[in-house]
């Protein structure tokens, strides 16, 4: 059955994350997403908890601690309260290292899991969205075909985070028809990194589109061996994922608007006592705790191996129109000081709108 009360770990968790997120994020996400550049000292700092080498087994120089995606929704949800863009690039190696911890070959976790364990931050990242109007994940048009002991690989990405720092990337594409993952090393013939992109939200986060020209990736390098991976249930914990940070974000507009409605007094009394204004926010507050609630839900049946395809594609798709619904009403109650950069809730709007197309940007 389901518990709603987190263990006394994860609990410790989302305090330590909280209180990072109060202490440390906080006072930079402005400077970020005006500078789009994220302080060492903030993802060194980060990195420091743990947060991705701690479910790595002690084998590899992890904290032998086991990984759950419902400790990784609280942790996820926490750092996306405190600001997306530095949520992604402090989660982005978990785009390589949980796909291999979880379905990687025994070579593969040797070679790949110890770099996510060691006391510097290290970049890596996933590519999975393709810049054309039609993107289905299920129905990719990068192709990788067996030529001899490689895989060539062909095709575009975008939306890559960290793409130009990254050591280690995971690239998705179709082989035969089926949904496979790569890994691929920094450096390697026929990857091609463009420019960063100019994003209207995420401005903290550098993102890049990624061209595949006849990349030759060894076949050992197929994620899986040659069984493969379940592309399916990468899919799903990302969906899961990226629902967990919208909560955070929705949850940051909502806390800020609410008490701005508290404290803004028109006509003498504080709007939030208007029964137009405390109704938007009663029903910001209600979508916010059920997405949350749906995506624990999946979650936990991730973490029990189980099918959740179903849940994780239905609160994905409730995330996204959750979280744009409740920035553009904090938007609404500040009224005219909504849209000015004085107040951060034009900037979470900008984030929330965003949240469609992240497939594959973030994992647990």
């Amino acid at each position: 059955m389901i518990s709603f009360s987190p263990t006394e770990e994860q609990q410790m968790i989302v305090n330590m994350v909280r209180q990072f997120a109060e202490d440390e994020v906080r006072k930079v996400y402005r400077e970020c997403d005006e500078s789009g550049e994220i302080p060492d000292r903030i993802v060194n700092t980060a990195w420091s908890l743990g947060l991705v080498s701690t479910g790595i087994p002690e084998e590899y120089g992890g904290g032998d601690g086991e990984h759950s995606s419902i400790t990784g929704c609280l942790i996820a949800e926490e750092l996306a309260w405190g600001d997306l863009s530095i949520a992604m690039h402090i989660l982005c190696p978990a785009l390589v290292a949980l796909p291999v911890l979880e379905m990687g070959t025994a070579e593969q976790k040797k070679k790949y899991l110890p770099g996510f364990c060691g006391a510097k931050y290290r970049p890596a990242s996933a590519a999975l969205i393709e810049p054309r109007f039609n993107f289905d994940p299920c129905a990719l048009a990068t192709a990788a075909r067996l030529d001899g002991n490689a895989y060539i690989l062909n095709g575009q990405k975008c939306y890559v985070p960290l793409a130009a720092e990254a050591e280690t990337l995971i690239v998705y594409a179709s082989d035969n028809g089926t949904g496979q993952a790569f890994v691929i090393d920094k450096g390697t013939p026929g990857l091609v990194i463009g420019e960063r992109e100019k994003n209207m939200g995420i401005k903290g986060l550098a993102t890049y589109e990624l061209t595949l020209n006849d990349c030759r990736v060894p076949r050992e390098n197929r994620l899986g061996g040659a069984d493969g991976c379940d592309f399916n249930r990468l899919l799903n914990c990302s969906r899961v994922a990226l629902s967990a940070m919208a909560v955070g974000v929705a949850r940051a507009a909502f806390m800020y608007s609410r008490d701005y409605a508290k404290e803004r007094v028109a006509f003498g009394e504080p709007i939030a006592a208007r029964q137009a204004i405390a109704f938007m926010l009663a029903e910001m507050a209600i979508e916010i705790d059920s997405t949350r609630l749906m995506t624990w839900e999946a979650a936990w049946r991730l973490d029990r191996k189980e099918e959740a395809t179903k849940e994780a594609s239905l609160v994905k798709m409730y995330a996204d129109d959750m979280v744009l619904m409740v920035t553009d009403r904090a938007v609404q109650i500040l009224g005219g000081h909504g849209y000015i950069r004085e107040h951060p809730v034009e900037l979470w709007l900008r984030n929330g709108r965003g949240f469609v197309t992240f497939d594959g940007m973030a994992i647990v």
